[in-house]
């Protein structure tokens, strides 16, 4: 596990971590489509595998809406998987607020994967 002596270096406002929902982890593969614009328009892309950089992959750094096929998915602000995170279960997200990102930028992206 990483130490994190400044709650700043791991991009969150305050000291303290919350969890919500509970989770189970998927077995299997991944899969997800990203779409530059809203309800699935513009370009498409479909990845089953991590992305480090978004821009680079993509060409777009901006994900405005996305569906998740099969697993879940971790959403970065950042590049390298940095900045905040939202976790994207299998389903529609005709928007980039219905992951709950206040924008469309995506860095980074990661599947969600039990590592025993």
């Amino acid at each position: 596990m990483g130490s994190y002596p400044d709650y700043q270096q791991w991009m969150g406002f305050n000291d303290s971590i919350s969890y919500h929902l509970p989770f189970t982890l998927p077995r299997g593969s991944s899969k997800i489509q990203i779409y530059e614009k809203t309800d699935f328009g513009g370009r498409m892309m479909e990845l089953m595998h991590d992305c480090s950089s978004i821009s680079e992959e993509f060409r777009h750094g901006d994900i405005q809406s996305c569906q998740v096929i099969e697993g879940s998915w971790i959403f970065y602000e950042q590049p390298n998987y940095r900045g905040r995170q939202y976790l994207l279960r299998p389903g529609e997200y005709r928007r980039f607020t219905e992951w709950g990102a206040m924008t469309s930028r995506v860095g980074s992206l990661r599947r969600v994967v039990d590592s025993y």
